[in-house]
This record gives C-alpha cells, sequence and structure tokens, in this order.
C-alpha cells in the first residue's frame, strides 16, 4: 500500500515559484505502469488535474499550467511539482496521488485512489 506525504506548500507573491515535494512510503510503485498525479482544489471548487505522469514518461498537464510548471522524480521515491510564475488563481490546496498500476492516466481524479493530505499553496 502507497503513502503519500507531500510539503513545499506556502504563500508566495504573484510571479514567485514554489517546489512542492510527494514522498512515496513505497517507492517501487513508481517502476513498471504507475501513474502519479498532481492535483489542487480551491474552496468551493471541485478537484482539478495540474499535472498527471505515467511511467513511461508520458506526461499531460492542465492548459492552466502549461509552460509554468514541472513534474520530475527523483529516485522513484519522491514526485515533484516545481511551479514558477504562480497566480493568484494557483491558490488551492494541492494533492499528490496515485493510479492503479496498469490503469489509465489521465487528469481525472476518479482515476485515482491513494492521496496524500494535501499541502496548501497561497498566491497573493
Amino acid at each position: 500500500h502507497v503513502q503519500l506525504v507531500e510539503s513545499g506548500g506556502g504563500s508566495v507573491q504573484a510571479g514567485g515559484s514554489l517546489r512542492l515535494a510527494c514522498a512515496l512510503s513505497r517507492y517501487t510503485e513508481m517502476y513498471s505502469g504507475y501513474c502519479m498525479g498532481w492535483f489542487r482544489q480551491a474552496p468551493g471548487t471541485v478537484r482539478e488535474g495540474v499535472v498527471a505522469i505515467r511511467s513511461d514518461g508520458d506526461t499531460r498537464y492542465a492548459d492552466s499550467v502549461k509552460g509554468r510548471f514541472a513534474i520530475s522524480q527523483a529516485y522513484g521515491e519522491t514526485l515533484y511539482l516545481q511551479m514558477n510564475s504562480l497566480k493568484p488563481e494557483d491558490t488551492a490546496m494541492y494533492y499528490c496521488a496515485s493510479a492503479p498500476k496498469g490503469g489509465p492516466c489521465s487528469l481525472s481524479a476518479l482515476l485515482f485512489g491513494v492521496w496524500g493530505q494535501g499541502t496548501q499553496v497561497t498566491v497573493s
């Protein structure tokens, strides 16, 4: 069973940067058919997909973050989300999530079954 722990959130001014991290309790899950994603949810809104990455490297970004956000991983143990040129509309709770191995991989939250506790990002 994979456990996910996010960190790196905070408050920044518009135009600033943050890097979120998602630590995986079982890094072996990162190999062979995995799908990982970052999602966000602002108060009163539905949870939306920010970026999803599959083990073969296929990556999908939401249009709202293309060119500003970048996903990466380190040694299969930590998933990062580099966020640049932040805007006030990026303010939300950000979640890391894992989808079942071998299944589809997209920005749909319905595909993801394991979630972290979230980390708050506030852009003013």
